[in-house]
């Protein structure tokens, strides 16, 4: 299973591998970072999960953007097919937990999502409502869909199907788990007549999603309120102290 991340700033896939007992780099990766490699002698080898011997060229010490944060650790250059290999020295290093059932990985309370790097190359599905649905004139509401095709990948983002029948229909972007009985999709109809949709009819596509990562923006009591909320003479300021409390209570709700 891979994650997304970077070395030194240079963007890449990387394979999660308890199997490595060290940490990998390719080499024509390695080549962009000419300064900070240090050659070795090709006296070192490694066995490759297919039983190949291939020699290690050099290392460096590097810093590992996983997740939202940053690791420094040494890894080794090498002529190997992925991009980049977490081995079990940088998992154990910086005490990264493995859950397969989730395909995510943990460390600092951080849980980062893990996918195949097949899902790179997998197209956008099409969601069919569910059942026969009758949307009012120049109103929206809430449809239950399913995807077309089941288990390609899990997480997905709602968009707006190409399909004519569906012209004065608007679709709202959302993220979706494909996991759920049901898709909810939010449509609005601009016509002024009602919308059927027949059950099986295509409602939105899915653009699939492989890396989801949760920064939690800091919120200090002390800030001001925005100034739509400061504006609002009906509230004193026992009131605006309590607004502040629940803004900071919920921080990971507001948008600030």
């Amino acid at each position: 299973m891979d994650s997304e991340g970077s070395i030194c700033g240079i963007q890449c896939l990387m394979l999660v591998d308890t199997g490595a007992n060290v940490t990998l780099l390719r080499t024509d990766l390695a080549q962009k970072l000419k300064e900070q490699l240090i050659y070795t002698a090709p006296n070192i080898s490694l066995k490759t999960a297919t039983g190949e011997k291939t020699e290690i060229r050099g290392k460096l010490d590097a810093s590992i953007e996983c997740g939202s944060r940053k690791f420094h650790h040494r890894i080794y250059v090498a002529d190997i097919t992925d991009p980049c290999i977490l081995g079990l020295d940088f998992l154990k290093k910086f005490n990264f937990t493995i859950d397969l059932e989730k395909n995510e990985i943990r460390t600092g309370g951080e849980e980062i999502p893990l996918f195949s790097a097949s899902v790179q190359h997998l197209k956008s599905c099409s969601v069919l409502a569910k059942r026969r649905t009758i949307i009012p004139a120049r109103s929206e509401c809430l449809i239950q869909g399913v995807p077309e095709v089941s288990e390609q990948f899990r997480y997905a983002v709602t968009d707006f199907p190409s399909q004519v029948s569906q012209k004065g229909v608007l679709v709202a972007a959302a993220l979706v788990d494909l996991e759920r009985e049901a898709i909810p999709v939010r449509v609005l109809n601009l016509n002024n007549k009602p919308k059927i949709l027949d059950e099986g009819a295509v409602i939105a596509t899915c653009e699939p999603v492989v890396d989801i990562v949760v920064r939690p923006q800091e919120f200090s009591g002390e800030q001001h309120l925005p100034s739509s909320l400061d504006n609002l003479e009906i509230l004193d300021e026992g009131q605006r102290t309590a607004v502040r409390k629940l803004l900071k209570e919920f921080q990971n709700l507001f948008s600030t």
